[in-house]
This record gives structure tokens, C-alpha cells and sequence, in this order.
């Protein structure tokens, strides 16, 4: 939940990151139900305490009638509550970081760098498909058979190449100091509210009716909720996680769009960069910068041209405080494609999951959260095999995946 305590020290502040955001919320209407909470409260607390003089005085007559008194005040509370908790969940974060220009949808998302030359073929150059194709990677027609839209087989070389950018990827992360984590692909509810993809992120995600359990999207969702409901010791921040995990996503909303090819798929393998810190904005820009450089070199290590993107105010999830893309260039496309997304929280995340330090003078406080996608795939498939392609149809392997491959090229 968002601090009300720092919303009501600056209503008219937070109204103007509402109306940056595009959003429409009543605040007036939550600071009301929290005031009700409140003042509950303290009903309830009076009541009790004058409950407990009337026993002590034996006066027990007089203590049974207050306990069905307490018992309305309660039912009422927890009614306010649980009307308040819903309306907490649906507002966003209290910060916006200063980079954040003002947009109302990602049409207004600025590209701030563009790194590596975009292929000039002297050939007319193939899609992935065609290419995968020819050389027995990709079997999409008997993955619809057995799966529906959007499903796939990679193959050979296809399978093999994915795991090849798979492993390079997290090999640089361990050189780097991240724990690799294999982590459950099925969650609780709880897992979703805490790191802000619930409410409103229902309809994209498969969920599990009998057991109210969900597929995850991303890694991001297990590895933050990681220490859930504990208390870390400040000397042992920044954790520093790279989760790894199969992926599942509906697509809902996305009928008819980039059904061609790998571009949007139900099932897709991610390394996600996660990390928590202490409450410190500074360390927080510091390490989002560090988990976008760790992306940018990979994509520099496979050789690929790419464009970072800041997102606008129009284009960000409601836990966002500051949040970039990275695109590939897809020459089947003629355009960039979104291939990486980086992500600062602050405590938006962790005060949903309870997730909590404590500092040297004993305090405790609430950390911050990070996340970037490393690689995912088979979308980074497209750029690496589209521009990696050669005037004999062939695809080159960079040198960095030749050791995982053992060959330098494919055809």
C-alpha cells in the first residue's frame, strides 16, 4: 500500500502525479475512509478499555453488554478497512522521478540514445521465420495443433541458440555478483498484489481456478516477493537476484496483433535482473543505471544495434517511479522492437509484500525494489537472427555464443 501518511502532508503534490499519470482518483474520498478507520479505532480501543474496568470491578453485567457494542464497531471497522485497501491498490506510487517527461501514452516515450549501425544488406534480407524455417529451428504450425495461437516448438539449432543467449546472459550476471535463482513458475494471489500486477493485470494472466493459483509472467513477481513479510538486515543489502523462469502471458487485449512470427507469444523463457535496497533514492538511481548497463552490454556482447527509450508519465504502471525500454532493431520489421524494460519501485512493491529492514540504529523501514529484464526469449531471437543473417541465408553466431554453440555459424 502507498504511505497516506506522506500523501496527506502534500494532497496538492500527489494530485499533480495523479494528473501527470492521466488517473482520476477521489483522494478526498480515501483521506474520508481512512479518517472512518481511524476514529474506529479508537471506538474500539475506549469500549475495550472501559470493558475491562467493568470486570475489574466484577461489574460483569455491565462488560457483557459492551462485548456485542464491540463487536458492531469491529464488523464496521473491517468493512472501512477492506473498502479502503481496495482503493490503496489502485493508487500509484507517491514519487515520480524527475526524468519522467509528462506524455499521454507511449507515443510520447523519448528516445534519449541509439547505440550500433543498423545492417545495410546488399541482399534482400529474410524474415526470422524464413530463416528459422530453412533450417529446421522453428515448427509454429504443430505448436497451433497442440497449443492454439501463438504457440511454438523450437528446434535444433532454434533450441539451442535460445539457450546459448539463455546461459551467456546469466553468466554475466553471476561474473557480476547476482544469485541465480530458478524459481516457481505457479504463485498465490498474494504475489501479484505485492508486486503491483493486481488489480488490473488479471485479464493477461492464466489463472488456476481450483487452486486460486497463477502462472507468472515474469521471474520478477517470485524473486521480489522473496522475502515477503520479513525483516533483512541493512549489512546485507543490496540483494542482488537473477531469476530465470518460464513465462506465461495471455495476451489479452492483443487479437490480430504481431501474430506473424515470435514477436508476441503465450510462452517465453526470461532472465530478470531483481534487487532490493535500502530506502535511499540516491543508491536506488545508482543501481538502476548499473542493471541497464548490464542489459546494454549483453545487447553490445550479440552485437546488436539498439535504442534505450524514458518512458513518459502516460506510458507507466501505477508502482513506477522511473522506468526505460530497450528496443532492438528487427530488420523484418523496419523498426525497433521492446525487447528489455527497466524498472525502479522505490517502496512502492515493498509495502504490498511487507518487505521491510532494519538499519544500523535499529529502525526498521521499508527497502526498495529494482527490476530489468536481462534477455527474453524467443523475441531477442528475431534481432539476433535477422541481423546476424548473411548474403548466403545463413546466420552467423557472434563470438560470444560460438563457446555454447560450437560452431560460428547456422546453415
Amino acid at each position: 500500500m502507498i504511505d497516506l501518511r506522506k500523501v496527506r502532508e502534500n494532497v496538492a503534490g500527489y494530485q499533480q502525479i495523479l494528473e501527470k499519470r492521466n488517473m482520476k482518483i477521489d483522494l478526498e474520498a480515501v483521506l474520508t475512509l481512512d479518517d472512518q478507520r481511524k476514529a474506529l479505532q479508537l471506538q474500539i480501543d475506549q469500549t475495550k478499555a472501559e470493558q475491562k474496568q467493568f470486570a475489574a470491578q466484577q461489574n460483569y453485567q455491565a462488560a457483557k453488554e459492551l462485548k456485542g457494542k464491540i463487536q458492531e464497531l469491529e464488523a464496521e471497522h473491517n468493512k472501512v478497512t477492506e473498502n479502503l485497501q481496495t482503493q490503496l491498490l489502485k493508487m500509484p506510487n507517491t514519487s515520480l522521478h524527475s526524468d519522467v517527461p509528462a506524455g499521454k501514452d507511449d507515443s510520447e516515450n523519448v528516445v534519449v540514445k541509439v547505440v550500433g549501425e543498423k545492417p545495410n544488406f546488399d541482399f534482400e534480407p529474410l524474415d526470422h521465420m524464413t530463416l528459422m524455417k530453412k533450417y529446421d529451428m522453428v515448427d509454429v504450425e504443430r505448436g497451433v495443433k497442440l497449443g492454439g495461437a501463438r504457440s511454438y516448438f523450437l528446434k535444433g539449432d532454434g533450441m539451442l541458440l535460445e539457450q546459448a543467449v539463455l546461459q551467456y546472459t546469466l553468466k554475466r550476471l553471476v561474473e557480476r555478483g547476482f544469485t541465480p535463482m530458478q524459481v516457481p513458475n505457479i504463485v498465490n494471489p498474494e504475489c501479484l498484489i505485492g508486486t503491483g500486477y493486481f488489480p488490473g493485470g488479471e485479464e493477461d494472466a492464466y489463472w488456476m481456478e481450483r487452486d486460486n493459483q497463477w502462472l507468472i509472467g515474469t521471474s520478477e513477481i517470485p524473486v521480489t516477493a522473496y522475502h515477503m513479510n520479513e525483516i533483512l538486515d541493512e549489512k546485507d543489502l543490496p540483494k542482488k537476484y537473477a531469476g530465470f523462469s518460464t513465462c506465461y502471458r495471455r495476451e489479452a487485449g492483443t487479437y490480430g496483433k504481431d501474430t506473424a512470427g515470435l514477436y508476441r507469444v503465450h510462452q517465453f523463457q526470461k532472465v530478470e535482473q531483481v534487487m532490493i535496497l535500502p530506502a535511499d533514492e540516491k543508491m536506488s538511481d545508482q543501481y538502476y543505471n548499473i542493471l541497464l548497463e548490464n542489459a546494454m552490454s549483453i545487447l553490445e556482447d550479440l552485437e546488436i544495434p539498439y535504442r534505450k527509450l524514458q518512458l513518459c508519465t502516460g506510458d507507466l504502471a501505477i508502482g513506477k517511479y522511473n522506468s526505460a525500454d530497450l528496443e532492438c532493431w528487427m530488420p523484418s520489421r523496419n523498426s525497433y522492437g521492446e525487447t528489455h524494460s527497466v524498472t525502479a519501485f522505490l517502496d512502492f512493491q515493498a509495502r504490498r509484500l511487507n518487505l521491510r529492514y532494519r538499519d544500523g540504529e535499529g529502525n526498521i523501514k521499508y527497502c526498495y525494489t529494482l527490476n530489468n529484464t536481462a534477455i527474453a526469449t524467443p523475441r531477442f531471437l528475431i534481432a539476433l537472427i535477422e541481423n546476424h543473417q548473411t548474403k548466403e541465408g545463413k546466420i552467423r553466431i557472434p563470438k560470444a555464443l560460438q563457446p555454447y554453440m560450437g560452431k560460428e555459424v547456422i546453415g
